[in-house]
């Protein structure tokens, strides 16, 4: 338990640290007295330091502490309740349909979205469509879970579905000019610059509330990890646990990939460096531990894409899969 804690104090401070260097590293070195008072409002210098807080570094920290957060808690989800270590936020295709979405606005429709209801161009209709793609996909992940009752089964099909999303997404690749691939190719980067203070308030709120539901299925969780049969045996209704826990993945992997494009290996890597900090299967510790481990990667990993300053911004997945592939090989390596 007093393991436990100190690891808890570490990572919230780290956490904060991570979170300073994230509003003062960049292309324009702003000293850390100089944030405080530009966030206390207290600020009487250069405006563009103010804008480039309040417009830009403020926001992308937040957005990489909830999106690391929210992708690690798919994870988790994922992970325990089909009992594979390698299952992640990806693999029932819920990326991939958000993918879809946004290449068939990029390379078929030109950047924009019309329908008798609405039309939207721009970011906003990247931001739609990569949403309707993502929940268009769980929404066909729920209903077939009704079919079929096998939890390896159900992940193998949300693999064909996502395999059947790529797909879709090379031919339209094919057919697509060269600025709209370019266009595609930036955004399958990966982004936390994505989400303004304008729409700090909607994707907080889709995050934190996916966050905080999954808090309420720890005992749940914890009953999974004995068996479905035990589980089943103690009136716990897997399939119904099962069907809760795609619902909350699929809406924090649609707001986030909406919103920062599709962030690899965070939601896969992070659970595992968890388990590892707190030697526990405990979920009660297990979850807000994840939760914390993916707000500090996150941030470190945006930290990382700023330090070459003025030559540029490093592409986010890059960094993530350099991070997130030693621990999954570390993970299978100590597999019996």
């Amino acid at each position: 338990m007093r393991r436990s804690i100190c690891i808890f104090i570490i990572l919230t401070a780290g956490t904060v640290l991570l979170f300073g260097l994230n509003l003062t590293v960049g292309s324009v070195r702003i000293p850390f007295p100089d944030v405080l008072e530009i966030l206390s409002g207290q600020y009487t210098g250069k405006d563009s330091w103010r804008y480039i807080i309040w417009e830009s570094r403020l926001p992308q920290a937040l957005t990489a502490m909830l999106c690391g957060s929210s992708l690690a808690t798919c994870g988790l989800l994922l992970q325990t309740a089909f009992r594979n270590p390698l299952a992640g936020p990806d693999v029932f295709g819920i990326s991939a349909g958000a993918g879809l979405g946004v290449a068939l606005v990029m390379l078929l429709l030109g950047g924009t979205l019309s329908t008798a209801l609405f039309s939207v161009s721009g970011f906003l209709a990247i931001l739609t469509a990569a949403f309707i793609g993502a929940t268009g996909v769980t929404a066909l992940i729920l209903f077939l879970s009704t079919l079929i009752r096998s939890s390896i089964l159900l992940l193998i099909v949300g693999l064909m579905v996502g395999y059947v999303s790529s797909s879709a997404v090379s031919l339209l690749n094919f057919f697509a000019s060269e600025d709209g691939i370019r266009s595609y190719t930036i955004w399958g980067m990966g982004n936390f610059g994505g989400v303004s203070m304008s729409h700090m308030a909607p994707f907080s709120a889709l995050c934190l509330s996916g966050v905080l539901l999954s808090f309420f299925l720890t005992k749940p969780l914890n009953i999974l990890l004995l068996g479905p049969q035990y589980a089943e045996s103690l009136g716990v209704s897997v399939r119904r646990i099962r069907n809760i826990l795609l619902l909350i993945v699929g809406l924090l992997t649609a707001a986030t990939t909406a919103f920062c494009g599709p962030v690899s290996f965070i939601g896969l890597a992070i659970p595992h460096v968890a388990r590892l900090l707190f030697r526990t299967g405990n979920h009660q510790t297990l979850l807000p531990g994840t939760v914390l481990c993916g707000a500090v990667i996150a941030l470190l990993c945006n930290l990382i894409c700023f330090l070459p300053g003025e030559q540029g911004i490093l592409p986010l997945n890059a960094v993530t899969q350099l991070i997130g592939a030693p621990v999954i090989i570390y993970v299978i390596l100590r597999q019996p």
